[in-house]
């Protein structure tokens, strides 16, 4: 699939993607796929149910292996790339709330990511964690079991133990599903702060309305890249419906950019 791209990629990568085979056994999810993310970047990837954005994130985190192709953080191939160095946020719908352990010790367990052994926190280590905690607005359930918080809450849990490491890139897998329209909000905005601060964030969304208001860049993508731009350039109605397979309407007002799943009948006739 051939890509749009509107602009120059900077010569700094934070990811670089060059011509990657990926899939599961028999299956190959996409081909020949280079894509590039640049140091700094705030980045969502958008595209339907099964097109491939979860094995993309699996495969530059180094988590699933890849049939043929090269990939590099910051330069470095995945294997030379120090632990610490990129931050994960699952999708919550992927963890298994039963398992006990406080709030405290989830963020703590980001910790370990750079090879520690010692089970026990250091005091500056716990001041790291109650200060990112407050920071994130769960300082005061630190000592609560995770299935007791709400899901708003175990998503800025999960963002804290990823940050606790202080990592270069942010991955985050649909960090807006299942919660509220006020926590999405605050998600996306605390990430905002956190790339302005120079952190390289990547994150996959099905929610367009909220990548067209709050992120810089996008990417569409189907098994491959459609485009990639700002939202405002390439949130058209041929690009939505080249990644979606479906009709898309778009309507733009002062500014804003309204997407909706299909077109009204009212909107048949003209393309916004």
């Amino acid at each position: 699939m051939q890509a749009t791209s509107l602009f120059n990629v900077q010569l700094s990568a934070a990811v670089q993607l060059s011509n990657v085979v990926a899939g599961y056994e028999q299956n190959v999810v996409f081909s020949d796929l280079s894509l590039d993310i640049a140091a700094g970047q705030f980045a969502g990837i958008v595209g339907p149910t099964a097109c491939g954005k979860t094995t993309l994130l699996k495969i530059i985190l180094g988590i699933h292996p890849v049939i043929s192709g090269k990939i590099q953080l910051h330069n470095n191939p995945i294997s030379q790339v120090k632990p610490g160095t990129v931050g994960y946020v699952p999708q919550l719908g992927s963890v298994d709330w039963n398992f006990p352990v406080t709030v405290e010790e989830v963020i703590a367990m980001g910790l370990y990511t750079n090879g520690r052994i010692l089970p026990w926190l250091s005091k500056e280590e716990r001041k790291n964690v109650h200060d990112l905690a407050h920071r994130l607005g769960v300082e005061g359930c630190l000592q609560q079991h995770i299935i007791d918080i709400s899901g708003g809450q175990r998503q800025r849990v999960f963002l804290a133990r990823a940050l606790i490491s202080n990592p270069k890139l942010l991955i985050l897998d649909e960090p807006t599903s299942g919660v509220d329209i006020k926590t999405q909000h605050e998600v996306l905005h605390l990430l905002s702060d956190l790339n302005r601060e120079g952190m390289t964030i990547l994150l996959t969304t099905h929610d367009l309305n909220a990548v067209a208001s709050h992120l810089p860049w996008v990417i569409c993508f189907n098994r491959g890249v459609v485009a990639q731009g700002q939202p405002h350039d390439i949130f058209t109605n041929e690009i939505l419906t080249q990644t979606y397979g479906g009709d898309i309407v778009i309507v733009k007002y002062e500014g804003h950019l309204l997407i909706a799943n299909s077109t009204p009948l009212h909107f048949r006739d003209e393309k916004h």
